[in-house]
């Protein structure tokens, strides 16, 4: 049985340069990873080439053909990349997110699940709900806001006439 040990802070690797290699944790100033994966990502800048990780906590987070489950970070940049959850102040995104939460987003070639941020900007956005308070370029989205506010009431209109009718047909006399 391996028995852990608390490293100080002075003691903590300052850069991390991973390589074909499978980890649990990386905590470090500076994490490079070049066709690796790992559980836990904590650092202040991360490079992701060919990786994987399931979550990353970060300044800034660059990558790569990068697979990334749960991600928070400031500065977000990602090229043919494929990504879970995104919370970010800055995302520059090529490839494809489930989710993104962010201040303003940047895509290139996108697809993505749910997008929630200020400004929205991109070449080919293709997402299913998109809220945005500023969108520039061509999007393409099965639910935007309007439409969320339009199937809302719709859904809610529909609920209360099947309750109305309940009560009409089924209720106590």
């Amino acid at each position: 049985m391996s028995k852990q040990t608390d490293i100080a802070e002075t003691e903590q690797p300052q850069v991390v340069n991973l390589s074909q290699v499978d980890v649990e944790k990386v905590d470090a100033e500076l994490v490079r990873m070049h066709q690796s994966s790992a559980q836990l990502i904590s650092a202040e800048d991360v490079e992701l080439s060919q990786s994987a990780a399931y979550q990353v906590q970060a300044d800034r987070v660059a990558g790569t053909g990068a697979a990334l489950a749960f991600v928070h970070a400031y500065d977000v940049s990602m090229q043919n990349s494929l990504s879970g959850m995104v919370r970010a102040e800055k995302i520059s995104l090529n490839g494809s997110a489930g989710a993104v939460v962010a201040g303003s987003v940047d895509f290139g070639n996108a697809y993505a699940g749910v997008v929630a941020s200020r400004e929205v900007k991109g070449e080919k956005i293709e997402s299913f709900v998109l809220l945005a308070g500023k969108v520039d370029g061509n999007v393409t989205t099965i639910i935007d806001a309007r439409g969320a506010l339009i199937a809302g009431l719709v859904g809610g209109l529909f609920a209360g006439i099947m309750l109305l009718l309940g009560r009409m047909l089924f209720g106590r006399k």
